[in-house]
């Protein structure tokens, strides 16, 4: 089974709305009625989620809400090696996914009216992010 991979060009942090991406190459894989599509990023300090996608303002209310449970004024960090970014770019990637799963039925790859697909970039500055994008069949 192939892997496909989709390369999201980041520039600070952020919710990156990947949908259309995850779907185009989606299409390239599926080719059963049913089955699943899996995808994975390979990095520690963004994250993948699934979420509302419709109204701009819960984009932003998600990226605040990251950012008010790991600031990055707490006494306790120690993991600076790559700049104030670091420590707070790992602990909010465990709160999220590195992989999410979505039903493909009907050679059609499932999402609710209002979701999205979202890479969560913690990081400052630009990177490339990859992400693997599999197909399971049923």
């Amino acid at each position: 089974m192939p892997t496909k991979s989709v390369i999201v060009n980041t520039s600070g942090e952020a919710f990156y709305d990947i949908t259309e991406s995850v779907k185009r190459e989606a299409t390239k894989l599926i080719n059963s009625q049913e089955g699943l599509l899996y995808i994975f990023t390979v990095h520690t300090s963004c994250a993948l989620t699934c979420n509302e996608a419709f109204d701009p303002s819960a984009k932003i209310d998600m990226e605040e809400f990251m950012k008010h449970l790991a600031p990055r004024n707490l006494k306790f960090i120690t993991h600076t090696a790559e700049g104030p970014d670091d420590s707070p770019s790992h602990m909010k990637s465990i709160l999220l996914n590195q992989n999410l799963c979505f039903p493909v039925i009907n050679n059609k790859l499932q999402l609710g009216t209002w979701q999205g697909i979202y890479l969560a970039e913690f990081r400052d500055g630009t990177r490339d992010r990859s992400i693997l994008i599999k197909y399971i069949s049923g």
